[in-house]
């Protein structure tokens, strides 16, 4: 019996260790991606070493942990789902024997711990340590803005705790509330984790229509349209013409007294040009095959990317009307690779996991499309360590509710794990069936407006309702462009 007992020991340390090696392995993987992708677009720092510039690297380490549990967010429900397939379809294979449920189990509660970790406490300490320069009368330097940084973070802390404590004391004040509002650890983390994870569900709401509806668009621009009724040749020619005219008065701007554009402006309007130019001859260049076959395809994914989605919260809406078990719930046992979550087996499991994947970026192109958060768009080379703080705080907020977002609205049937389970707001069936139903009304409309907009602008052209914008459009269309002699021409 004491050799049972021992043998079942080394085996369940074995498991532990190869499980944490793993954790450890994917999330190595997912800060050295992330680190990539900030030092792309943060800007570049001086030569000379100096303490501004430590302070910068210690904010870009945490911001890539950040960034990097964000990506394990995302990647958390596809990789439960493509896991529950593979057990399922080679249960007695033995190079697959690490896939189980304790790691999944383990990877949801690692995500969960990193998410709380990095929203509240390593983002709040960067952004404060970018900010600090020590209490006045303290000898400067890292110590003194460590210390700043650390008493900002326990007065925020204090503050966050104090609103949490007034509203959940409004909301339920019966004795077992008011008692449990002393815990710390078991009420207030998970039920402020429950706002922040509500918070991002209604940010997922705005941006994900607005980036289904966008995404076309953004397509539309990195492909190349097919050219139907369109001279190439003559277009190119027309814009030489005017990037030649834009150079000589370029080049006479200190020449001549009287510019009605300082040159600023003309280097604008010939980049512009030049833009313009880039793009003819890009589309010109391309094969027949990309113009007249890539473009409508992906036109074609994209709707019916969009389209499935909208069917899919449709019927999930009719479920919850009519069954219990189509609301999102909390899950403490997992059998995995017992049985299929989709009724098409492998298949719709890949097609939920496109759909996962579709909706979380539709939802970052639909939030840098939003006008407040425009701001936040970051540019290579050239974005600081505030703004990467801010925009890794977003992404963050997205990616720890695109599981409870893709559960709610019946994208998949895996019931969420760890503390993603126990958000109160689930079990309330009119929150539940109101965002279902504002999810794919705010869609078709958004859908609606894209696809008819070439409509509305020709019936406000026929009623004359336009005239304003057309005026406007005109003026800035038809600029008068001087050439050295004198003479004038237009485009």
């Amino acid at each position: 019996m004491d050799a049972d007992d021992v043998t079942i020991r080394e085996q369940n340390f074995h498991s532990q260790v190869r499980e944490y090696t793993i954790c450890f392995l994917l999330f190595a993987i997912l800060y050295t991606i992330s680190y990539f992708i900030i030092t792309k677009y943060k800007r570049k720092p001086d030569d000379h070493e100096d303490e501004d510039a430590i302070v910068n690297r210690i904010s870009l380490y945490l911001c890539t942990f950040t960034l990097a549990v964000s990506t394990g967010a995302v990647l958390l429900l596809p990789f439960s789902i493509i896991s529950n397939e593979i057990l399922l379809s080679f249960p007695q294979n033995y190079y697959i024997q690490w896939l189980n449920g304790s790691l999944i189990h383990g990877l949801w509660n690692l995500v969960s711990l990193f998410s709380n970790l990095s929203l509240f406490v390593l983002m709040p300490f960067a952004y404060f340590f970018l900010e600090s320069e020590g209490f006045a009368g303290s000898k400067k330097g890292i110590k003194a803005r460590i210390l700043e940084t650390l008493v900002m973070l326990i007065l925020l802390g204090l503050l966050i705790l104090g609103i949490v404590w007034v509203a959940s004391a409004l909301i339920d004040n019966d004795a077992a509330s008011m008692e449990s509002l002393y815990d710390l650890w078991e009420f207030y983390l998970p039920y402020l984790y429950s706002c922040i994870s509500l918070m991002g569900g209604l940010l997922l709401l705005l941006c994900t229509p607005v980036g289904l509806s966008r995404m076309f668009t953004v397509m539309g621009q990195l492909l190349v349209k097919p050219t139907i009724l369109e001279d190439l040749d003559e277009q190119i020619y027309c814009i030489s013409l005017q990037e030649e005219a834009l150079i000589r008065r370029l080049n006479g701007a200190h020449m001549t007294s009287f510019l009605k554009y300082d040159s600023e402006e003309l280097e604008q309007e010939l980049d512009v040009v030049r833009s313009k130019k880039s793009k003819l001859e890009r589309r010109k260049k391309a094969s027949a095959w990309e113009r007249n076959l890539v473009y409508p395809v992906v036109m074609l994914i994209l709707l019916s990317g969009t389209t499935i989605s909208v069917l899919l919260v449709a019927f999930n809406i009719l479920a919850l009307l009519v069954d219990e078990t189509a609301m999102p719930k909390g899950s403490q046992e997992l059998g995995l690779g017992k049985a299929s979550l989709s009724a098409f087996g492998f298949v719709g499991a890949a097609i939920e996991i496109i759909l996962i994947f579709y909706l979380m970026v539709s939802s970052v192109v639909g939030f840098y499309s939003l006008r407040f958060f425009a701001a936040l768009t970051p540019t290579k080379d050239d974005t600081t360590m505030t703004k990467i703080i801010g925009n890794c705080v977003s992404i963050l907020v997205l990616s720890s509710a695109l599981p409870v977002m893709s559960r709610t609205l019946g994208i998949t049937r895996f019931d969420l794990l760890g503390d993603f389970g126990r958000f109160n707001w689930l079990g309330n069936f009119y929150i539940v069936l109101s965002y279902n139903l504002l999810f794919a009304v705010v869609t078709t409309l958004c859908l609606i407006r894209k696809f008819t907009s070439a409509v509305r602008e020709e019936l406000l052209k026929a009623l004359g309702l336009n005239s304003l914008h057309l005026s406007s459009r005109t003026q800035e269309s038809e600029k008068v462009l001087h050439s050295a002699n004198g003479h004038q021409k237009s485009f």
